[in-house]
């Protein structure tokens, strides 16, 4: 008997690691497509918009294919998804000028969504901010003004803390074509799809990419922002600004490796998950220090990692 929509967030909270399959770019999204990743080895599907296309057509017939080729094996609804969003989370006005991207996407029913590119804590609040409906309270600064003092013209002045979050922005409209996905009535999408773990009872996973060296330096800020639920080094972009023509894979050059220790041991800190590309030789070595989403579209090393934890829950 599952316990929980999002699959993924079941297995986090269970301390379980979680396994993901899909491309960064060039995912094709069909009706067809979702049909056959219902039954996916996979506890979540990554769709890769950051530099693939920004297709909410296809994300949303997507979708509907996954509900109509399940329920999983587990006995949930679909495998969870998380988008790439296109937005480079830099500063915060980058990201409120593009928070119709996560309108967009949570609209189509996903589960989840990474920010890229994360650089600055207020970024990452403005992003946590477009995901939630204002009604949602948990970590929101309570010295703000009320709605009613802002309908008599207070300022919408900012959070007095950085481990605060300002009002949700996500408005009315998108909970009806999300809620037939989930299988809930609009109220209780609207209830449920609120950032974990931040709210227990919440189905959205939310997560940030640091892969410049602006993000290495300030990860313990952007970790404290309420409403993530996992973070990673990305190795890539990373790797590009710090003079490397190609991706240093393990072992990672010093420089790397210090970054990626830092960031992992903020995230352990905190509670949040840290994900990290792992192979059948190193996935056991990677789960004991403390991975808990897994990169690498590998079933082998899913298979090697579900048994060393002695995972439970059928795939």
């Amino acid at each position: 008997m599952v316990s929980r929509i999002n699959r993924a967030i079941e297995l986090l909270d269970q301390g379980q690691a979680i396994y993901y399959d899909g491309p960064h770019s060039g995912h094709v999204l069909t009706y067809a497509q979702g049909k056959a990743d219902a039954l996916s080895w996979a506890d979540y599907i990554n769709v890769g918009m950051e530099h693939g296309a920004f297709d909410m057509t296809g994300l949303a017939e997507y979708m509907r294919g996954l509900v109509d080729g399940g329920p999983t094996r587990s006995g949930h609804r679909t495998p969870a998804v998380l988008v790439e969003a296109p937005v480079n989370g830099t500063d915060a006005d980058n990201v409120r000028f593009n928070a119709w991207q996560f309108r967009q996407i949570l609209g189509r029913g996903v589960h989840g969504i990474l920010l890229c590119q994360a650089e600055s804590a207020g970024a990452v609040r403005a992003f946590v901010e477009a995901c939630r409906y204002p009604f949602q309270r948990a970590g929101v600064d309570p010295g703000l003004p009320s709605p009613l003092e802002r309908m008599a013209g207070a300022a919408r002045s900012g959070v007095s803390s950085d481990k605060l979050l300002g009002t949700g922005t996500r408005g009315r409209g998108s909970e009806s074509t999300a809620a037939p996905i989930w299988d809930l009535s609009t109220d209780e999408y609207m209830r449920r799809c609120d950032p974990w773990p931040l709210n227990r009872d919440g189905e959205l996973l939310l997560g940030v990419k640091l892969e410049s060296p602006e993000g290495v330096a300030n990860c313990e800020a952007i970790l404290d922002v309420p409403g993530l639920g996992f973070a990673e080094m990305g190795p890539g972009d990373l790797s590009l600004s710090l003079g490397y023509t190609t991706i240093p894979r393990d072992p990672y050059p010093p420089e790397m490796q210090k970054a990626r220790d830092r960031i992992l041991a903020a995230c352990l800190r905190r509670g949040l998950a840290f994900l990290e590309a792992c192979s059948p030789e190193n996935v056991t070595s990677r789960l004991d220090e403390g991975v808990r989403i897994v990169a690498g579209h590998s079933l082998e090393t899913a298979r090697i990692g579900r048994a060393h934890q002695k995972r439970t829950l059928p795939v």
